[in-house]
């Protein structure tokens, strides 16, 4: 059984599951607060992203959880524990990098300012902050963390990615923000291999946990 065969199972578990319903739903209605027709479109693109560090996070805990015990040996038996977690990992990134697509297009389609480097920024925002909600979910949740201790962890986590000097998803979306204000630089492109070799690392870890573990 392939990893992409196993992906695809996994986002369609997720859908069926409802799983995504109340991240997805958190994202759409704080987006909806948060922003109004004319924002300028670098900023409100900032929002969106910063938006989607914790509600991938909050994804890759429905993922990873959204399969019965039982199904979930059955498949372990046929695809190793390896392809199974990563699968359930894959699955909520792309699911996070989904709603931020929706939410970039509607922040392009209402915000004024819009630009080739404002649709450029958005689009990195988007993937940086993505993953590194992705990295934060795969370490924060089971099978590297679980019980009472995996949810306040996986909120230091998002603060942790978001608030540091020198995380991707900070730099990105500081980035942002400070071009709305004509003060930026360029965009911080050197983000997204870091944000990817963060999120690599961290479903190493937790694919290890899981082989390790059995879990």
């Amino acid at each position: 059984m392939t990893l992409r065969v196993l992906t695809r199972y996994h986002l369609e578990l997720l859908v069926r599951s409802q799983r995504w319903l109340a991240p997805g739903l958190a994202y759409l209605v704080v987006l909806g607060l948060g922003l109004s027709g004319g924002d300028d479109a670098s900023s409100a693109a900032a929002f969106s992203a910063g938006l989607l560090v914790p509600v991938t996070g909050w994804l890759v805990r429905g993922a990873v959880g959204a399969e019965p015990a039982q199904s979930r040996a059955c498949l372990v038996a046929a695809a190793g524990w390896a392809r199974v977690h990563l699968s359930a990992l894959l699955a909520a990134a792309l699911a996070g990098l989904a709603l931020g697509a929706l939410g970039l297009l509607a922040v392009l389609v209402l915000g004024s300012g819009v630009s080739g480097p404002a649709v450029a920024g958005g689009g990195l925002a988007t993937l940086v902050c993505a993953l590194s909600g992705a990295a934060v979910g795969a370490v924060c949740n089971r099978p590297v963390v679980a019980g009472a201790y995996a949810v306040p962890l996986g909120l230091g986590g998002v603060v942790a990615v978001l608030l540091v000097p020198g995380s991707p998803a900070n730099a990105v979306v500081r980035a942002l923000v400070l071009g709305a204000r004509q003060q930026g630089p360029g965009l911080p492109w050197w983000t997204l291999p870091a944000a990817a070799a963060l999120a690599a690392g961290c479903c190493w870890a937790a694919v290890a946990a899981a082989v390790r573990r059995g879990d």
